[in-house]
């Protein structure tokens, strides 16, 4: 008894400057590490802050979020200005989703499923988990720095701020499937068509070879091949959700996709520091 009330004390006491591993997160912790997390992302990423572009992107992500088993996190939905095709979840409900991943979907559906992919790893916790794993506090934002360019933008260099290699963190094969199945049911639950995450991962699979630069960032931190599409739609095919009322695509969307595409480019990267 003596030594579980130490091992409390032992992580209650290195909180503040890092997450040891072996130390449970709890759901008050992990809000507060995605707060601050966030905050920093916030200060230092290009993001693309339009009214407009902010409550159609927030509006789809809580038409998902509150029907998961998390509904009562304070979630939040943010646009980076990056072209890379990608999108990031923080511990604790905070979404990113890429400038690029909007301008390159086809349907409203896609972009659905890949934010309900994302909001899938926060229902799992799996950032939380990989804290507890290794003890890196700010396992968020260099995640981040793996799916964007904001270590290299704005004056960032948040990994280095951080003191942790940005190329460690990466979610496992098992987190992506866990958060592909998540993707499934959210958007379905939702009234949205749940084949927008295997079609926007095909997608992506196709054009590879011709667009290497725009997707490589989301190949590198969301490994993908065509047995993840295969298993999203078996999925798919189990639920037996053909045939069903659920929406793919909206007039909104696309005004909202041209909206993104009439801005300003985003801001180009420095050349990696040798």
């Amino acid at each position: 008894m003596e030594s579980r009330y130490a091992h409390r004390a032992v992580c209650a006491a290195v909180f503040s400057l890092a997450v040891a591993a072996g130390c449970s997160v709890s759901p008050e912790a992990e809000r507060e590490i995605g707060a601050a997390d966030a905050a920093k992302i916030d200060s230092e990423m290009p993001l693309i802050r339009d009214t407009v572009i902010d409550r159609f992107v927030t509006a789809l992500g809580e038409s998902m979020a509150v029907r998961t088993s998390r509904a009562n996190l304070d979630w939040h939905f943010s646009v980076v200005n990056s072209p890379e095709v990608n999108a990031f979840a923080l511990p604790g409900g905070f979404i990113y989703v890429n400038r690029g991943a909007i301008e390159q979907a086809d349907r409203l559906d896609e972009l659905a499923g890949i934010m309900g992919h994302e909001i899938g790893h926060v229902v799992r916790r799996h950032s939380a988990k990989q804290i507890e794993e290794t003890g890196k506090r700010d396992a968020g934002v260099v995640l981040l720095c793996t799916l964007t360019i904001a270590c290299r933008t704005i004056g960032g260099q948040i990994a280095i701020r951080v003191g942790v290699d940005a190329k460690s963190a990466h979610y496992s094969q098992k987190d992506e499937a866990e958060a592909d199945s998540e993707g499934v049911v959210n958007t379905t639950r939702a009234g949205i068509d749940p084949e927008g995450l295997p079609s926007f991962f095909q997608k992506l699979l196709d054009t590879r070879a011709r667009q290497p630069s725009a997707f490589e960032s989301f190949f590198s931190t969301h490994p993908t091949d065509q047995s993840r599409v295969t298993a999203t739609r078996k999925q798919i095919a189990a639920a037996a959700v053909a045939g069903k009322d659920l929406l793919r695509d909206t007039p909104e969307f696309h005004a909202i996709q041209a909206r993104v595409k009439t801005m300003p480019p985003p801001p180009k990267a420095p050349p990696p520091k040798q």
